[in-house]
């Protein structure tokens, strides 16, 4: 808004007040002493611009934004934890609480003894990095009887802290939809704002009147994990009874469940470079064809009552778009030559490719 008031325009404006026959040139008494002052006043205009901006939600820093937003008792999602399920070897062997293993450069600690050599591990650092490692562990301190312990299956994933613009976004949205007690908006706030999930579709009355189910994405906005579901449970509404006791509203009696999985299985005939090997090529076009699938599960929750729609265009402008390959025609997915609809409780997940002979 003052990114005009330049010192030039300053000084410009103070010499024009005065007069013409006094000597204002520069170097003179009268120069000198005004280009101070407009040197500070243009310094003031710069605060002014700066103080502008940080006001309003719209353009504040983090911090202001924080400040803003904290008027109406809100703040950015923290950093959350990974949670693994850890296999040991073997399976009488005693491994108790709290006890530590290292995978590369991060550290685990037992938080659930499950049985059977079964066990539940968090990852000490906090935030999506956590979620990449699998394979054997290395116990901090000699645990007698232990052969090998391994972690296996990444039960909750781990969440960054929420960026600005995620926040900035969430926070100018909380004025366009109201959240009360109960309604739809409400249940997606509480349910999404628990740590390790990722998305939440709601099913009013689908067992009778003041039943709700929720349906979930953990945060990789994959098929939740059993443990992530009970998580989501017992933060909801423990018993299913509908007494309060979680939260949901009384007389609220609600089910978690997770989303079903449908295998893409996808086949096409490609024209591609003779240097490249079939192997290699799927390797590419698996990685093009999940990173299309993981962002039609992202926007799974934003479609309510319908379901994500695998397109036959996009899956082949996403392989076109691999280097070395010149052309894709007879695609098919699921052995149909037609797009691919799921219902709304319903997402795709790669399930692999078939390539016919190149023409």
């Amino acid at each position: 808004m003052y990114e005009d008031m330049t010192y030039e325009t300053i000084i410009g404006r103070m010499l024009d007040r005065v007069p013409n026959g006094l000597d204002k040139r520069e170097g003179s008494l009268i120069y000198t002493a005004l280009s101070a002052a407009a040197a500070e006043m243009q310094v003031m205009y710069i605060e002014f611009d700066t103080i502008l901006k940080e006001t309003f939600a719209e353009t504040a820093s983090r911090e202001n934004l924080i400040r803003r937003a904290a008027e109406r008792g809100m703040e950015p999602s923290p950093a959350t934890n990974a949670v693994f399920k850890a296999v040991a070897d073997p399976e009488s062997v005693t491994v108790e609480l709290g006890q530590r293993f290292r995978l590369g450069i991060y550290y685990y600690t037992v938080t659930k003894i499950i049985g059977n050599g079964i066990y539940q591990l968090t990852c000490e650092t906090a935030g999506t990095v956590g979620n990449r490692q699998v394979g054997r562990l290395v116990p901090v301190e000699t645990i007698s009887g232990l052969t090998s312990i391994e972690l296996t299956d990444l039960l909750i994933p781990g969440e960054d802290e929420e960026d600005t613009e995620a926040f900035r976004k969430t926070y100018i949205n909380s004025f366009m939809e109201k959240s009360f007690s109960g309604n739809r908006k409400d249940y997606l706030d509480k349910t999404n704002g628990i740590p390790g999930v990722g998305a939440t579709k709601i099913t009013r009355a689908w067992n009778g009147p003041s039943t709700v189910k929720l349906t979930i994405l953990d945060s990789n906005y994959n098929k939740a994990s059993d443990l992530l579901i009970q998580t989501v449970q017992d933060a909801m509404d423990p018993a299913m009874s509908g007494n309060g006791d979680g939260l949901a509203p009384i007389d609220h009696v609600v089910t978690v469940d997770t989303a079903e999985e449908i295998k893409i299985q996808m086949k096409c005939t490609l024209e591609y470079e003779s240097s490249y090997e079939e192997e290699d090529l799927k390797a590419q076009i698996k990685e093009a064809a999940e990173s299309y699938l993981k962002e039609l599960r992202a926007s799974w929750e934003g479609l309510g009552d319908h379901g994500c729609v695998v397109r036959i265009s996009q899956i082949e402008a996403r392989i076109l778009a691999l280097e070395g390959i010149y052309d894709i025609k007879n695609t098919q997915i699921n052995g149909a030559a037609e797009n691919l609809e799921l219902n709304k409780n319903q997402i795709p997940v790669y399930g692999g490719i078939e390539i016919d002979s190149r023409s």
